[in-house]
């Protein structure tokens, strides 16, 4: 299996348009170590030669999907993924599905039936997509694998899991309570397992379970404290409120990783305003001293 990073950052990327935190700054600098990250996606296949399926189309996919050509001759109108999977309907993991309206054939997405409503009735982005290149729509059923692969010589199994309830805002409205909005997926191929969580509102022992039997683990990264943002006067709701879990604290999710020891761990959906960016920070050396990876655009891994 080939798992390749696309966009490290959460929505608003690094730097994002209208902050002047440290981060941004020193992005616009050059300097503290610190560099242009997309926002959050990455890509998944079986095995070299095996097509790509998109996991999240952010509003950076066309620079995205670029990471993923390898020089090989195509046609002159050509895709270099076969799919895209979406954890949730939030618009930094939706928007660049109008972006990619040029396809020559119908879009693959692959999504739980709250994502397709969402997508739908509140932010309709699959009517929008029916007058252009279409949408062919895979359902996703929490706890039940599908084989994404054409056949099973490029077998690539995915299941999606819950994380969180946490609707868009765009959804809160009309969202169903406690209905499951946001999900992580684990990939399996030849033997080896990746569990992707951009949206970690929680660590239970069953997703801790999940982690261990995976051989990668790429989780959520957003803040390093839960009031990182009113902190910095840059928003009034904490990370955990926002369906995040931060990463240091007595309850944060470094405690928890720390502990894993089976699978590789690299952090992702990394907030723009979060200090482990700076290449020479102290949260930076502290989690990675934990044995915890700290992802970066176009990090390829293979398993």
């Amino acid at each position: 299996m080939q798992v390749k990073i696309l966009g490290t950052a959460a929505g608003g990327g690094l730097p994002q348009w209208n902050c002047n935190c440290p981060n941004c700054q020193a992005v616009r600098a050059s300097s503290g170590g610190i560099r242009w990250l997309n926002q959050s996606s990455i890509a998944v296949r079986a095995s070299k030669n095996q097509p790509w399926f998109l996991v999240n189309a952010s509003p950076d996919v066309r620079q995205q999907l670029e990471l993923l050509r390898d020089g090989t001759p195509v046609p002159i109108r050509s895709s270099p993924i076969a799919g895209i999977l979406l954890t949730d309907a939030e618009i930094d993991h939706t928007t660049g599905l109008i972006l990619l309206r040029e396809s020559s054939e119908p879009l693959r997405v692959y999504g739980t039936e709250t994502v397709r409503r969402a997508l739908t009735e509140g932010f309709p982005l699959l009517s929008t997509l029916t007058d252009y290149c279409g949408v062919k729509w895979s359902l996703l059923e929490p706890g039940i694998p599908i084989n994404l692969g054409l056949n099973e010589a490029d077998r690539l199994e995915v299941e999606a899991f819950p994380l969180a309830a946490k609707p868009p805002k765009y959804m809160r409205h009309r969202a169903v309570v406690d209905e499951v909005s946001v999900v992580g997926f684990t990939f399996r191929a030849s033997g080896k397992v990746m569990t992707y969580a951009p949206g970690l509102a929680q660590l239970d022992e069953t997703i801790l379970e999940r982690f261990e039997s995976s051989d990668c683990i790429l989780i959520d990264g957003t803040c390093w404290q839960d009031d990182e943002l009113v902190s910095l006067g840059i928003a009034n709701r904490k990370a955990r409120e926002m369906g995040h879990l931060p990463l240091s604290g007595a309850e944060g999710s470094i405690q928890h990783l720390a502990q894993l020891r089976h699978p590789r761990k690299v952090l992702v959906h990394i907030n723009n305003t979060n200090p482990i960016l700076m290449a020479d920070s102290q949260e930076r050396h502290f989690v990675e001293k934990a044995g915890i990876e700290v992802g970066d655009d176009g990090l390829t891994i293979e398993l």
